[in-house]
């Protein structure tokens, strides 16, 4: 019988447990508990020996709460938090029918309203509803975008005292292990925050627009973090404890849609060097070099294009008429022992003197150190031997 009661009483807690969990969208009303009666112990009968008189205790007054006390890494998040939560904001987008197409994050970067955001946060969007943690809510005007680094930029017309603004940080500073805090409105929870470390740095994710071909162009410098990101998330900021921007959050790693521990985040580097040009221009041009690589490549690949060393950039193919094809950099041609593994290409070892060791890090300089029409200097190695050839960046096409 006790059995089947534990079971019942199970079943009816988890339930409850279910249904609080599920309430997302409306409100949980919690209904005033019952009041306990404590039973007092009846006081003996009196006896036939009279019993003195006693005066009764005058009752202890009520001890004072314990204040209570704050860790000072607590303190820290909590002062982060209060500083910086202003400046995020809550982004509705909407088609020209008034249907809603989804919702993400933001945040004020200067005085004049401009608040930056993920390109598909606003992607198709024929109405943006932008509203603050402070209550106010008006609508957004897109200026630019870039589907590259999937970063944009809306602006909303509100008087400059009513603004918190978020200052950008040096990403290139940042370190793995370091403690971080991303911000947003995950599932349409407004302003939630949340804690991890930086969990990877330089990583590479393919961007929404595609060469001539047809082939994705490569979003480089790219943080990894665990802090929780989640649908809503995207475009919110993710911050150093100083509460500066070091990334936008953009993306997940998941099975589920939901967070698994792996977020990234667009540099703030990138984001410094792209904004400017999504507020006055309305886009952003690429300087464009015109080769294609491999992020990695294995031991056995290295051997069979018998590279004198494992690190650098081995140029796979080279666009006719670019840049690279101008300057005379060679892509691999002989065959060898594996099928798609060409022998005889350049290895890029440094650019402007800077060792580059992945694909990554070259694109990353490019995107971050370099501008159209700019000359720079590529070491490379050919046929064992060491050289420098100077290439002059055009605009990418297809822009």
């Amino acid at each position: 019988m006790f059995s089947k009661r534990k079971n019942v009483l199970a079943a009816v807690i988890v339930l409850t447990l279910a249904i609080l969990a599920c309430s997302t969208t409306g409100s949980v009303t919690v209904g005033t508990p019952a009041v306990t009666k404590v039973a007092t112990p009846t006081r003996a009968a009196p006896t036939a020996t009279p019993v003195p008189a006693t005066v009764a205790p005058t009752a202890a007054p009520p001890m004072a709460a314990s204040p209570v006390v704050i860790d000072s890494s607590d303190q820290l998040y909590i002062d982060l938090y209060k500083r910086v939560s202003n400046a995020i904001v809550f982004i509705r987008i909407y088609n020209s029918a008034g249907i809603s197409l989804g919702s993400g994050s933001g945040f004020v970067i200067d005085t004049k309203g401009n608040i930056v955001t993920n390109n598909h946060v606003v992607r198709g969007a024929a109405d943006i509803e932008v509203a603050f943690t402070t209550g106010l809510k008006t609508r957004g005007k897109i200026l630019g975008t870039d589907a590259t680094a999937d970063i944009a930029v809306i602006k909303v017309d509100v008087p400059p005292e009513q603004l918190t603004v978020v200052a950008l940080g040096e990403s290139d500073k940042v370190q793995v292990g370091q403690r971080v805090v991303a911000i947003g409105n995950p599932f349409g929870l407004r302003s939630s925050m949340s804690l991890g470390i930086i969990s990877g740095l330089g990583r590479t994710l393919s961007g929404d627009s595609q060469t001539t071909a047809g082939v994705n162009f490569s979003a480089p410098d790219i943080i990894q973090t665990d802090a929780a990101v989640n649908p809503g998330n995207s475009g919110g900021p993710l911050l150093n404890l100083k509460g500066e921007v070091i990334g936008v959050n953009k993306a997940i790693v998941s099975q589920t849609g939901e967070n698994s521990g792996v977020g990234f985040a667009v540099s703030s580097n990138t984001v410094k060097k792209i904004v400017p040009s999504l507020i006055s221009e309305g886009k952003y041009v690429y300087p464009y070099l015109g080769v294609t690589s491999t992020e990695d490549l294995s031991l056995k690949e290295v051997e069979l294009l018998s590279l004198p060393r494992t690190t650098g950039v081995y140029i796979t193919s080279v666009v006719a008429g670019g840049p690279a094809d101008k300057a005379g950099l060679k892509a691999g041609s002989r065959t060898t022992g594996a099928q798609g593994v060409l022998a005889g290409g350049d290895l890029v070892i440094a650019i402007d003197g800077i060792e580059v060791k992945t694909f990554s890090e070259l694109m990353s300089y490019l995107v971050n150190k370099t501008n159209v029409g700019q000359t720079v200097k590529l070491t490379l190695l050919r046929d064992g031997k060491q050289m420098d050839v100077n290439v002059t960046l055009t605009a990418r096409p297809n822009q």
